[in-house]
């Protein structure tokens, strides 16, 4: 008797793998389509620190959403011993739910003594926004790089809240 309940428990636990393992296959060869991240959600306003061209200053940040496409209007004003200002238009990239990669392209309007230098030209601006969850918050990066013209490349970040 215990063999034949042997040979029961055996051949259960042999379509019981089996059955999982084809589940397991199953599972991973399904072709559902990811769920796409509406990344760093809204539009925000926010203040931090801005470094370049041996100068520290004050950055007042904004970026509106467009929430049709993955395109955010950004505007930047540097404030220091000298002032400057960098609008731009951003391709948004969201990494996950609370983070956003991006790059735009802008012009800088700088006046002597700013973190920009002193002059105009054309900009490339790469950054990151990341969304604190639960709130309004908003931590941000970049750095606008000028091509060409008599301005330099500036750093900053800083915290933000969406409107």
């Amino acid at each position: 008797m215990s063999t034949r309940f042997g040979r029961r428990l055996a051949g259960a636990a042999l379509g019981s793998f089996v059955g999982a393992v084809a589940g397991a296959i199953a599972i991973a060869l399904s072709t559902q389509a990811p769920a796409k991240a509406q990344a760093a959600y809204g539009s925000y306003i926010g203040i931090g620190p801005a470094f370049g061209d041996g100068e520290i200053g004050v950055a007042i940040n904004g970026r509106y959403n467009i929430l049709e496409v993955p395109i955010s209007i950004r505007g930047a004003a540097f404030l220091g011993e000298g002032s400057a200002f960098v609008p731009t238009v951003s391709y948004d990239y969201p990494l996950n739910f609370s983070t956003d990669i991006y790059v735009g392209a802008g012009v800088t309007f700088a006046s002597e003594g700013s973190v920009m230098g002193d002059g105009t030209s054309f900009v490339l601006q790469p950054g990151i926004d990341y969304t604190v969850n639960n709130s309004s918050l908003v931590w941000y990066g970049n750095a606008i790089i000028p091509i060409g013209g008599d301005t330099n490349t500036a750093i900053q970040g800083g915290v933000g809240i969406q409107f």
